[in-house]
């Protein structure tokens, strides 16, 4: 009952977290393309990556940090489900260079600082070891 409470506090952080990323990025980058999202989705991907690659390999990240960060403020904070409406949204509205462009820049992107924060999770970890 306890990791199930520590996971629900960090989704309701994840989701504030994400709806004031949201709110900042309509008032920096304007409302054409769904910024806010694509920029939980980037931050999210490399930090779940780099979480989940320190709990892993060492007990640097105990079980309930990473469950309270990765399935908790991750899950929370990271935004498919937003990303899947907002691009059939631009798809439905006729904006298909912006939908093609959110589908392509979201997949690439997240999977490649996916891979970057378990490289550097990775080289900090032998740093350390050295």
């Amino acid at each position: 009952m306890e990791r199930f409470v520590l996971i629900c506090l960090g989704g309701a952080i994840g989701t504030g977290l994400r709806y004031l990323t949201a709110v900042a990025a309509v008032r920096w980058f304007g409302p054409e393309l769904p910024y806010g999202t694509l920029i939980v989705n980037l931050v999210g991907s490399f930090l779940i990556g780099f979480v989940q690659q320190m709990s892993v390999e060492t007990v640097l990240v105990p079980e309930d940090a990473r469950l309270f960060l990765s399935t908790g403020i991750m899950g929370g904070f990271t935004t498919y489900s937003a990303f899947s409406y907002e691009t059939v949204r631009l798809v439905q509205v006729g904006a298909w260079l912006y939908a093609g462009l959110n589908v392509v820049v979201t997949t690439a992107a997240c999977l490649a600082l996916c891979a970057l924060g378990m490289t550097l999770a990775r080289s900090l970890l032998s740093a350390r070891l050295t």
